[in-house]
């Protein structure tokens, strides 16, 4: 028996049959036209579960789809998404009543939290934490086995914990966030600001212009011992050590795992995160936690989405 997932995005919708045994059998990834409006949206995305079900339409057992934006898990509805036409849609039902098919509608970070619990890095444990850092910073918490969303379904926004109050403005309107500081999105913003001041550096080279900066150049660069880089990397590090300090204190959990296109750089934002969080930590939660990369990385989404059907149906 298999399971859909659906990773659903501004651009693209990414989905996949996957077996619980083996991971993804299948994949395609159509893009999501959000300018046509919600009736395309949804036949692109009832379009990409024939291809990937293809034959194997009557062995699926749940579809899953993660989503972004303000979710109603318990009714299967988005109900606001900023970068989707939806709004209060019943997104889930749509879906179940094509197929006949039980489907489940989750956030896309505890989507990712699900996936990581089902398929990555932290199988088997029943306290963890997931942090995903990409354009925005986002993420989810298990405690005790259960996925934690609060009284409203809306909590365990880890991307707006604020580690410096008198820090750059939020999108969320508050300031010093970690996502303000230490997202994709800022630590090229950070990259630009210095390199105004330190022009001659190898982030610059990399990118060809200031504006076309990206984090994946700050990281490029530190391989290659560049100052600037590193000063970038140090800021950022240092703000999620502090974020990380926070979450343990809180939940207590056996690992924190980051996940995003940003944990693309491997070691070289794992080291300095792992040598810092120590710094902020009480004495008594020192080495009570792993600090581990994801492992599912451009699959998370699609496996995330799964595990969310297979944890909502449970």
């Amino acid at each position: 028996m298999y399971l859909i997932g659906i990773d659903l995005g501004g651009t693209e919708i990414k989905t996949g049959l996957v077996s619980k045994a083996k991971g993804i059998i299948n994949k395609v990834s159509i893009p999501t036209e959000t300018n046509k409006g919600i009736e395309k949206v949804v036949e692109n995305i009832l379009k990409s579960i024939e291809i990937v079900a293809g034959d194997n339409i009557n062995k699926i057992e749940g579809i899953g789809i993660g989503s972004p934006g303000s979710i109603d898990r318990d009714a299967g509805i988005v109900r606001y998404s900023p970068n989707l036409p939806f709004h209060n849609f019943k997104l889930a039902k749509v879906v179940s009543d094509t197929f006949k098919i039980p489907a489940f509608v989750e956030n896309d970070a505890n989507a990712f939290t699900l996936g990581e619990w089902y398929f990555g890095s932290a199988q088997g444990l029943k306290h963890f934490v997931a942090l995903t850092l990409g354009t925005g910073i986002g993420g989810g918490v298990i405690s005790h086995g259960f996925l934690i969303t609060g009284k409203d379904g809306i909590g365990a926004e880890l991307g707006h914990v604020i580690i410096d109050p008198d820090g750059p403005l939020c999108g969320c309107g508050s300031r010093g966030c970690i996502e303000a500081i230490a997202s994709a999105k800022n630590t090229a913003r950070w990259a630009k600001e210095f390199s105004i001041k330190i022009p001659n550096n190898k982030i610059v080279e990399l990118a060809g212009d200031i504006e076309k900066i990206e984090s994946k150049h700050v990281f490029m660069a530190l391989k290659e011992n560049d100052p600037v880089a590193r000063m970038v990397v140090d800021k950022i590090t240092d703000a999620l050590a502090k974020a990380i300090a926070n979450y343990a204190h809180i939940f207590n959990p056996e690992m924190v795992v980051i996940g995003g296109g940003m944990s693309k750089a491997g070691r070289d934002l794992l080291n300095p995160i792992r040598e810092k969080t120590n710094l902020y930590l009480m004495p008594s939660f020192k080495n009570t936690f792993k600090v581990m990369l994801s492992t599912l990385v451009e699959d998370a989404g699609i496996l995330g989405a799964s595990a969310a059907a297979m944890y909502h149906s449970r």
